[in-house]
């Protein structure tokens, strides 16, 4: 493929600086009318991110897969499952993006496979210490007839990560890990065929042309030797870990598999990128994913979890700016994505609900709406002005909120069916986007189904409803990212400035002062020109939750 690279993702240090947008594929555009979004629908709605501003766009997974987990239950990793369309329709994606100067980079789901993998497939049908059954980790239970599990290790999304096999002669047979639904068993990666398999998926999707990888559980796949029992402390994520040796997460020999995988995209060139999603704790314990012989980037959930306080903002920046900058690597911002309360409505709740839970009809807490959009506005414009990479969530330009009152007969996310719906998980977050205000689907595809129902609101947020409107979120954002570009902020350094209002932090970055202020009180205005702001300023004074850039 020889497409071409424009704008600011010609250099081949692009990642450094850039806005990257999450499409999530099923929630994004439906091109052929059954409710779920597609390549094709990607491709057609392309120029809408590149009008936006954005430098690079994510896909989560269009693999082959039955879409138990919405994707990240992958039978093929060499192939597009048809609910997304063909190969072929990947290749003209791809083309039209780059024709837009936006780098693609595809999602890697290495740390387990779909039970309906060929590969899993065939270590059922095989026996106990046969190769088939090596690529995964199966184990013989405890107890006087291996009734019970070979370890206490429960799935992120609930009760145990084991699960029993039947041998072909119906007695039951050993167990195999997962510590996600059941349906995604884990490969085992002191396994060489395991690595050399994953080496190949990498060149496919290379040779087509990606330009990079962002990692699914980059903190898993290596687990302790020996497999000991583990019993994570109540206030604990399901998906993260600090300095304690969590025996599933954050071990050592995950680092070998990067750098493994940096040598393979080397192969292709210094623009190719690993970006991880690893939840790490401390900062300078996640630094050594991005080493320079490992990943270019990865996900700085630290800061993502860090509330709308002052004081609680300027210490993860400055602590992430350390921690990446210690091993030569830029620091990314994130505020929402496929897996966490969206921004605008978490950023209304005090306090938001643990990491999975999601939020539903029973959930103890319920957000401000106006307080959350105008703090997740205020948010954004903070982390835009801020040296590094940035990524944003397919919808939060719209200034989506998290839909709460989906009936529990449409939810899908797994962690719902397995906490008997006390978790309600992810789907809010996932809804399709509103395009259209008055076209079927809100103009997310050309019939009126999709695969999660849209909320009555939808028009109001909808694309064409804020297209040219001053003040609207979407013309917001595009101020901020067109500024961003002008000034080179992602490039840049900051420097903390003195603010007599604890609530207040004030930087430069360059040309460009930021002011953001997290009370509920008003500041007063620096000099200079206001150029970009999350609200209105009038009489000199900042409202609360409110942030603005200035020049001069």
């Amino acid at each position: 493929m020889n497409s071409t690279i424009g704008r600011a993702t010609q250099r081949d240090d692009w990642w450094r600086t850039a806005v990257i947008y999450q499409v999530y594929p099923r929630s994004f555009a439906d091109a052929d009318g059954d409710g779920v979004g597609d390549l094709p629908g990607i491709t057609h709605r392309l120029p809408a991110l590149a009008d936006l501003g954005v430098d690079a766009v994510w896909l989560s997974p269009f693999f082959t897969s039955p879409q138990a987990d919405a994707g990240y239950d992958v039978a093929d990793y060499c192939d597009v499952d048809p609910l997304f369309g063909t190969l072929a329709d990947f290749d003209v994606m791809l083309d039209r993006a780059h024709e837009l100067g936006l780098r693609v980079i595809i999602d890697l789901v290495p740390n387990h496979s779909s039970s309906a993998h060929a590969w899993f497939q065939a270590a059922l049908d095989a026996a106990p210490g046969s190769p088939e059954r090596a690529r995964y980790i199966f184990r013989d239970g405890k107890g006087a007839h291996g009734e019970l599990p070979p370890n206490n290790w429960e799935s992120v999304f609930g009760g145990l990560a084991w699960t029993r096999v039947t041998a072909p002669d119906g007695t039951p047979g050993q167990w195999y890990l997962h510590l996600f639904d059941s349906s995604q068993p884990d490969f085992d990666w002191t396994n060489p065929e395991v690595r050399e398999y994953f080496r190949g998926v990498l060149r496919f999707w290379l040779d087509r042309g990606v330009d990079g990888f962002r990692v699914d559980v980059a903190h898993g796949m290596a687990k302790a030797e020996g497999l000991p029992d583990y019993t994570p402390p109540a206030d604990a994520g399901s998906m993260g870990g600090d300095e304690t040796d969590v025996p599933y997460w954050a071990q050592d020999g995950v680092h070998e598999i990067y750098r493994d995988w940096h040598e393979v995209l080397a192969a292709y060139g210094p623009d190719r990128i690993l970006a991880g999603e690893a939840w790490v704790e401390p900062l300078a314990k996640l630094a050594n994913w991005v080493r320079p012989d490992e990943m270019h980037q990865t996900f700085n959930f630290s800061y993502l979890e860090t509330p709308w306080k002052a004081e609680r903002l300027k210490k993860v920046v400055d602590d992430s700016l350390a921690a990446f900058g210690s091993v030569g690597a830029p620091s990314t911002w994130v505020l929402s994505n496929h897996d966490v309360i969206r921004h605008a409505t978490r950023l209304g709740l005090t306090p938001p609900p643990p990491q999975g839970q999601g939020l539903g009809p029973k959930s103890e807490s319920h957000p401000d709406e106006v307080v959350g959009l105008r703090r997740a506005r205020a948010a954004t414009a903070f982390m835009l002005a801020l040296p590094g990479s940035s990524y944003l969530y397919q919808g939060e330009e719209l200034g989506l909120p998290e839909v709460i009152d989906l009936p529990d007969a449409a939810r899908q996310d797994p962690s719902f069916f397995r906490t008997g719906g006390e978790t309600y998980g992810r789907d809010g977050c996932r809804v399709p986007l509103p395009w259209e205000a008055d076209a079927p689907s809100t103009g997310f595809g050309p019939g009126e189904a999709s695969w999660l129902p849209l909320p009555d609101s939808w028009p109001d947020y909808a694309r064409d409803t804020q297209a040219g409107v001053p003040g609207s979120t979407l013309e917001l954002y595009r101020t901020l990212l067109a500024l961003r570009q002008q000034h080179e902020l992602g490039a840049g350094e900051i420097e903390w400035l003195a603010s007599d209002d604890p609530a207040v932090l004030i930087f430069r970055n360059g040309a460009v002062t930021v002011v953001a202020n997290t009370g509920a009180g008003t500041a007063p205005l620096p000099a200079g020109t206001v150029v970009a702001g999350s609200g209105p300023v009038a009489s000199g004074r900042i409202p609360g939750d409110t942030t603005v850039w200035l020049v001069g």
